[in-house]
């Protein structure tokens, strides 16, 4: 009676429930599938922090090495605020004020010298002016 209650109940075994010196299947399944699963969520992780670089990249940014610190820093230091910073710099196009201060310099120079001014005497005026001032 005890031998076929053995019999019996091996025939109703689930699926997953292997016999003595067979491979275990669903072991094998779930293995593979968690080795899957974290290198996909690793390279969805990673593509996601290079993020605003790629931004950077694509649209030519001037500020291409800032965002690119901020992301390694953001990456290695775990901070979010880095890579916010970072998305925030490679969205947002600052306006370049530079050029057009360098061109009016460039312009008041050319008219100091169309004037007969030196660039000696155009610094000591501006430092004399400057001296009244205070």
């Amino acid at each position: 009676m005890e031998g076929g209650l053995r019999e019996t109940a091996i025939l109703h075994a689930p699926f997953f429930v292997t016999a003595p010196g067979e491979t275990d299947i669903l072991f094998t399944m779930v293995v593979w599938f968690v080795v899957l699963a974290v290198f996909g969520l690793g390279a969805l992780y990673l593509s996601l922090h290079s993020l605003p670089e790629r931004m950077a990249h694509h649209a030519n940014h001037t500020q291409i090495q800032l965002i690119s610190i901020l992301t390694l820093l953001a990456l290695f230091t775990h901070n979010n605020l880095f890579w916010l910073a970072a998305l925030v710099i490679a969205v947002v196009q600052v306006p370049d004020f530079y050029s057009p201060i360098q061109s009016i310099a460039d312009s008041v120079k050319a008219m100091a010298r169309k004037k007969g001014w030196s660039s000696n005497s155009v610094t000591q005026a501006v430092t004399q002016e400057a001296s009244k001032d205070v």
